[in-house]
């Protein structure tokens, strides 16, 4: 049994959404849904949603690297997201929103512009990747109603992902093999 623990910051749009993807793996020890990037301590989901806070709904997730790397996260984590949308997410639009890898250390860095540079050099869109990678901030979690959102919600939650993100995932990622 390992004690081994890490953590990782991912913003791809509507927290809920970026939940189960990591949730449902092996070596995940826990997803968390938060805030993070901003310059209000403590911010609410309303005060992230005014966009005064400078906020990003995000995700954080606990791992065991014996089970499954901070690469393998990252590439789960492309293929959760438009990486050519700069603003937003799917239905989702505004800075709150936006696509960010946040990296706690240089070897986070150098794996998630390794494979930002891959993931553009693929060819696979035709706009450019546009996905920020920069340094992790404190991370707030967001309220309770808001965590595990896919399981207490799931109605609601299959509406969230209609709303474009589960087709473009389909469109654009069925043909990868997601790495485990």
């Amino acid at each position: 049994m390992s004690v081994m623990e890490d953590t990782a910051i991912f913003a791809g749009g509507c927290f809920w959404c970026m939940v189960k993807p990591f949730d449902t793996m092996p070596g995940i020890k826990k997803v968390v849904s938060g805030y993070t990037g901003g310059h209000v301590a403590n911010p609410t989901y309303e005060q992230v949603s005014s966009h005064t806070t400078g906020h990003t709904e995000a995700v954080k997730i606990t791992f065991d690297p014996e089970v499954i790397s901070y690469e393998q996260l990252v590439q789960i984590y492309w293929q959760q997201t438009d990486p050519t949308d700069a603003m937003g997410q799917f239905q989702d639009r505004g800075d709150n929103y936006r696509p960010v890898i946040f990296v706690k250390n240089d070897a986070q860095r150098k794996i998630a512009e390794a494979s930002k540079k891959k993931l553009a050099e693929t060819g696979m869109f035709d706009k450019p990747i546009v996905t920020q990678i920069e340094d992790a901030k404190p991370f707030y979690p967001a309220e309770e109603e808001h965590q595990q959102f896919y399981r207490k919600n799931p109605l609601r939650f299959q509406m969230e992902e209609a709303g474009g993100r589960e087709k473009f995932v389909k469109e654009h990622w069925q043909h990868v093999k997601q790495e485990r």
